[in-house]
């Protein structure tokens, strides 16, 4: 019996969490599949997966064994890839993941401009506002924005971006321009996410930092609408740098407090350890670092 073989159909079942949709991703039959889901659990000598009529879940031990499985599998393709030759042409499945506005500004150009120069490489982009783990959702590489905690993922640091405190000259000059982080108590707030009732926003560097808890007028999901109110002259937002580009460069808005602002906060792209041999990881890194450390936004002081 093929245990990596067993091991692919299970992790096609514990992604799809479905027979079927395994039995389609694999082009196998779904009466394959559940032969090899039954040889595996018997092979193991534990229940992966709870069966019903509607559904199929995961087991706790079948939850832990779909990280496992999943890891072993991107090692062996890996370990393939090296073996073919260390300066063989990227090819398979590359899977990439940035914070959702940034990867839309920043990380896409690059995703197209490699798949163009590699035509054997398929791109799963992720781009979404929330910790991702490299090795628990089979990521490949990770760009991440602000201090990375110890990890067993490698981080190379690319860049700064700073977060900033905006507002439209019209806003401003109907209610003033705040000198200090305290005068925003009398202002209209814009914030994203979080509790409706306060927001606490810091300010300074390091050994100088303050904490300011403010009640916002309006609290919205994304840094999309954040900025569209602001725009519109509804009052003063927070938001990375990068995200303020434009409507800085066009003088629909205006930094203000930048004198207080908290210290800039790294750029890293992140590739597990055990996958930075693979060419196709490795020549994406080398095109991506490339591109996010000549990009102007993320170094302007």
């Amino acid at each position: 019996m093929d245990q990596i073989h067993l091991m692919q159909v299970f992790v096609a079942v514990g992604e799809q969490e479905s027979f079927v949709g395994a039995s389609r991703r694999l082009d196998l039959s779904p009466a394959s599949v559940t032969r090899a889901i039954g040889g595996l659990e018997a092979l193991l000598g534990v229940r992966l997966l709870r069966r019903t009529t509607r559904n199929v879940r995961l087991t706790e031990v079948g939850r832990r064994y779909l990280s496992d499985s999943r890891e072993i599998l991107a090692s062996i393709a890996e370990a393939n890839e090296v073996a073919a030759g260390g300066n063989a042409a990227p090819k398979g499945e590359l899977s990439v993941t940035a914070p959702a506005g940034y990867g839309r500004m920043f990380i896409m150009p690059c995703i197209v401009e490699f798949l163009k120069r590699y035509p054997e490489v398929e791109v799963s982009g992720h781009f979404v506002d929330r910790f991702v783990n490299l090795v628990d959702e089979g990521v490949d590489v990770a760009v991440r924005i602000g201090h990375l905690p110890d990890s067993s993922a490698k981080g190379l640091r690319v860049g700064q971006v700073r977060r900033v405190l905006c507002a439209s000259p019209e806003y401003l000059a109907r209610h003033g321009v705040p000198q200090h982080p305290s005068d925003l108590l009398r202002h209209t707030i814009i914030a994203t996410a979080g509790a409706p009732q306060s927001v606490e926003w810091k300010f300074g560097a390091a050994g100088n930092r303050t904490a300011l808890r403010i009640k916002p007028r309006l609290t919205v999901t994304g840094n999309d609408e954040a900025l569209e109110a602001a725009l519109a002259g509804l009052g003063i937002c927070r938001l990375m740098c990068y995200q303020v580009d434009a409507a800085l460069a066009a003088g629909r808005l205006k930094i203000i407090l930048a004198e207080h602002e908290e210290a800039p906060l790294p750029v890293h792209i992140l590739h597990r350890e055990s996958n930075f041999g693979s060419p196709k990881v490795r020549h994406f890194i080398d095109l991506l670092a490339a591109s996010l450390r000549q990009h102007s936004t993320m170094y302007r002081p």
